[in-house]
């Protein structure tokens, strides 16, 4: 059994029953000997009560020859028979109930037993007179049996009862041990604040602070390796801006046809450079940004500003929005939001057919979705688009980093990002979809 809680269950009923067990043989030896004793005793004191009565009687009686044998008043169970008899064993005196082959013959007063009786001798007038009172075992071990069902019976009946509570009681004092699993369970890969550790166990307590030293020392690491990113990519955009102007200045200044290719295929180069310092500016935020906001704002003029600005050059007339009347409210970080939403657009314009439209949508609920004319992508090439630098079987340039920023913003803001070939309702295209938090207007 691997559950704590079941072996501690467990563990606790079986030394539970066995402690009662143990408990209840020691009781019922002890109450044997103690009705034992006690049975011995009211039989020798019925005996010593009886004998005189017997003496007098038999003295009185005329026929003495004459075995008398007392009358019943009642009709009754006799549990205790006797014999009074002389010192030629015969039969003074007897109890209705009393069968003389139960009797064994007179051997000297005190206790005796034979097979079905407890006997008891007494004898008087020097032994001419002795009485021996006999009991069946049965009655003794009659009340020793319901002594000891008594004893065990509660074992049976209780006994689930006890195990019940012991599994409520583990149960109730690992509260605290399984909230602070669900919080454990919860968390994603990008989740590294530190774990509450109140109201745990004692011995629990130590492993959970480790826990939460090694999610800091983690957070901290990706921290730097983030920071070392956002650092380096915005360190290169000053040199790699002066590299593309002097690239630009030496295809203006050479007349030679070969130099200014070069110059050309250098200033293309650093400007891939430059996308790619930005695009790692923006995975670095991506990853480690404010992701909402105390307030929420209209999702709507981000998506019109940045269609505007990337259908400039080149694509004028291409982006096709299909935005609802009313405001879309979302306390996500209008900078996040356009990181994500200018990556999904970027990769549409680029990788889709040169001239064919791209179809944005946003409805009330939040579901964003955006389109493009291409062929018909393989579901294994889609499966691995979220990768970083993957560019699948795209020909035109790109840093392989757009739809791995936006993947990253989705499972921080706990959406999924799900993306289709052909796109819905059509027979080819490329479609991502992704549900933003919005608030219900």
């Amino acid at each position: 059994m691997n559950s704590l809680q079941g072996r501690i269950a467990l563990l606790l009923g079986v030394l539970f029953l066995a402690l009662w067990a143990a408990s209840a043989v020691l009781t019922s030896r002890q109450i044997r000997t103690e009705i034992e004793s006690v049975f011995d005793s009211a039989l020798q004191e019925t005996a010593q009560r009886i004998l005189p009565l017997a003496v007098a009687d038999i003295l009185e009686n005329e026929q003495q020859d004459t075995p008398r044998r007392l009358a019943t008043i009642h009709s009754h169970n006799e549990l205790l028979t006797y014999l009074v008899r002389d010192p030629q064993g015969r039969i003074l005196l007897r109890s209705h109930d009393a069968v003389p082959e139960q009797f064994p013959a007179w051997d000297g007063s005190g206790f005796r037993q034979t097979e079905t009786h407890r006997i008891y001798n007494e004898d008087s007038l020097q032994g001419s007179i002795r009485i021996s009172l006999a009991e069946p075992l049965a009655h003794r071990q009659a009340m020793i049996r319901n002594i000891q069902l008594s004893l065990g019976l509660p074992v049976l009946i209780f006994m689930p009862l006890a195990l019940l509570a012991i599994i409520l009681v583990i149960r109730t004092s690992l509260v605290s041990l399984n909230r602070f699993r669900d919080r454990l369970a919860h968390r994603d890969e990008h989740d590294l604040s530190l774990l509450p550790t109140d109201g745990l166990p004692a011995e629990i307590t130590p492993i959970a602070n480790t826990l939460n030293e090694v999610l800091a020392k983690l957070a901290s690491a990706f921290a730097a390796e983030r920071g070392f990113t956002a650092n380096a990519a915005h360190e290169l955009r000053t040199p790699l801006a002066g590299a593309i102007a002097q690239a630009q200045l030496l295809q203006r200044e050479t007349q030679e046809d070969r130099s200014r290719q070069r110059a050309l295929d250098i200033e293309s180069t650093l400007k891939r450079l430059t996308v790619m310092s930005e695009r790692l500016m923006q995975l670095a935020r991506a990853e480690g940004s404010q992701l909402f906001l105390d307030r929420a704002g209209d999702l709507r003029p981000v998506m019109e500003l940045l269609g505007m600005d990337l259908t400039r050059n080149g694509n004028a007339g291409r982006l096709i929005l299909d935005l609802p009347e009313r405001p879309v409210q979302s306390n996500l970080d209008p900078d996040l939001f356009a990181i994500l939403y200018r990556n999904l657009l970027e990769n549409a314009l680029r990788h889709g057919t040169a001239g064919t439209p791209v179809h944005v949508r946003l409805d009330d609920s939040g579901l964003l979705s955006v389109s493009n004319d291409c062929d018909i992508i393989p579901e294994q090439v889609l499966q691995q688009l979220t990768r970083r630098f993957e560019r699948g079987q795209a020909r035109a340039t790109g840093s392989g980093l757009g739809l791995a920023i936006v993947q990253a913003i989705c499972l921080r803001i706990g959406t999924r990002l799900e993306l289709s070939s052909p796109a819905r309702d059509r027979e080819r295209g490329f479609e991502a979809r992704l549900m933003l938090p919005v608030q219900a207007g």
